[in-house]
């Protein structure tokens, strides 16, 4: 076998390998007697049908068939000799196949890059802390029981809180805009769920009642054409109606999954999940910050059959998170909506592969226990879950694959400068939903 490899840009190679005509022809020739024992033709008795006639008449794929095998075979054996690493499946091109010849054929392939990482020692990172507050819980309880809330039709004047049954209809300029109108739509007031200055503007209103009102588009507005821009809405108000909340008793406690008798014992839940959930936020924060760390100080190639398995993946997600059925193809969704992030996904994975294996992390199996333990204890039967994951091959190494990424990360604090900070529950969960 020759193999000369050469690079033709970046990280792709060309490598040409030969393959003598002997070997070839020698296993063409055996598969060839093999399926003149075993092939049926008309005329012959099984197992005595003419080599040349099996030629004839099969003698091409047999040939083909020979030649996936010696491909394979010696491309694989090729690449351990060279001591390159492909990244992704090669491109095969046949520049010699004539039989009774030596083969040649080109493996054209991206590498792994080869990554020299920036230490760590010039890091600085902050870590927050969250400190839930008594008045925190308490807003957190009145929070829940507007989420249980039943509401009731009233006469007076809309308010804070209240829910109303409205038509809208926007304009820009003087011109009803698309997406910009409605009929029958519930908005509760102070939720939010509208623009600013639109659920304000409806305080005040009867039902029976319309009013226009001038608002502005937020600038990060997600439709570009409406960003900043000032609008009108007609407003005709239907309903009003008045939260009822309700009894805080084991049927509301049972409603948000927690087995308890009384309000102390809830506030308890409540607050253990509040730390729960503000601790799993700012570590998130503090891991992405890690990480885009990381990222401004390797620079890195990619390999394009690595980010384009990255961005099936992520067609795959998104079909699943919006609900697509099994007979969508998510080859539908275009490549450029997923290219930037399955290009920093792919380098993250590469950086932090390269952090792993010289640090030699491991996945420790007291680390992956305690961690299942934790996923599980949100959960009304904390021991099955436990079991699902250990009986589960595919789950258990996406756990270990996060343990071993959270030690990446932790060995990398341990090296850079951590100031601790005091943050208030709100901002730990901001800090959350501001990664995206």
């Amino acid at each position: 076998m020759q193999v000369s490899i050469e690079t033709t840009s970046g990280l792709e190679r060309r490598m040409t390998v030969g393959v003598p005509a002997s070997e070839v022809d020698t296993a063409v020739n055996t598969k060839v007697k093999e399926t003149a024992r075993r092939v049926r033709i008309d005329g012959f008795r099984p197992g005595k049908v003419p080599v040349s006639v099996v030629k004839q008449r099969f003698g091409a794929g047999i040939r083909a068939e020979v030649l996936e095998e010696v491909v394979r075979n010696h491309y694989f054996k090729a690449i351990t000799e060279e001591k390159v690493m492909p990244a992704g499946n090669p491109n095969i091109e046949f520049t010699k196949d004539v039989a009774g010849e030596d083969v040649e054929f080109i493996a054209t392939f991206e590498v792994f890059p080869e990554i020299e990482l920036a230490g760590f020692d010039g890091f600085e990172f902050e870590k927050s802390v969250a400190e839930i507050t008594d008045a925190d819980v308490e807003t957190m309880l009145e929070n829940l029981q507007k989420q249980r809330a039943n509401y009731k039709e009233v006469k007076r004047k809309s308010k804070e809180g209240d829910r109303v049954k409205i038509d809208f209809a926007g304009k820009v300029d003087g011109e009803l805009f698309e997406g910009g109108s409605a009929e029958g739509q519930s908005v509760t007031l102070g939720s939010g769920q509208m623009i600013p200055g639109f659920e304000s503007g409806i305080e005040g209103m009867k039902a029976g009642e319309t009013k226009t009102i001038d608002v502005t588009f937020p600038e990060d507005y997600g439709n570009k054409e409406l960003a900043g821009k000032a609008a009108q809405f007609d407003i005709t108000v239907h309903e009003v109606a008045e939260a009822e909340l309700p009894e805080m008793n084991e049927e509301f406690f049972a409603a948000f999954g927690a087995d308890v008798k009384d309000v102390d014992a809830f506030r308890v839940e409540v607050r253990s999940n509040m730390e729960r959930e503000a601790k799993n936020a700012l570590q998130g924060k503090l891991k992405n910050d890690v990480i885009d760390k990381l990222l401004e100080v390797n620079t890195l190639d990619v390999p394009k059959a690595l980010v384009d398995d990255e961005i099936g993946r992520l067609k795959q997600q998104a079909m699943q998170q919006f609900g697509g059925g099994a007979d969508m193809d998510p080859n539908t969704l275009p490549n450029e909506l997923f290219q930037d992030q399955a290009e920093r996904r792919t380098k993250v994975g590469l950086i932090m592969n390269e952090i792993v294996n010289k640090a030699e992390i491991k996945a420790d199996d007291a680390l992956v226990k305690a961690y299942i333990e934790e996923q599980a204890s949100v959960y009304q039967d904390p021991a099955q879950v436990i079991e699902y994951y250990n009986n589960n091959a595919e789950m258990l190494n996406q756990v270990k694959a996060v343990v071993v990424e959270n030690a990446a990360i932790d060995h990398i604090l341990a090296e850079s400068k951590v100031t601790d900070v005091k943050v208030g529950y709100e901002d730990a969960i901001k800090s959350n939903a501001a990664q995206g």
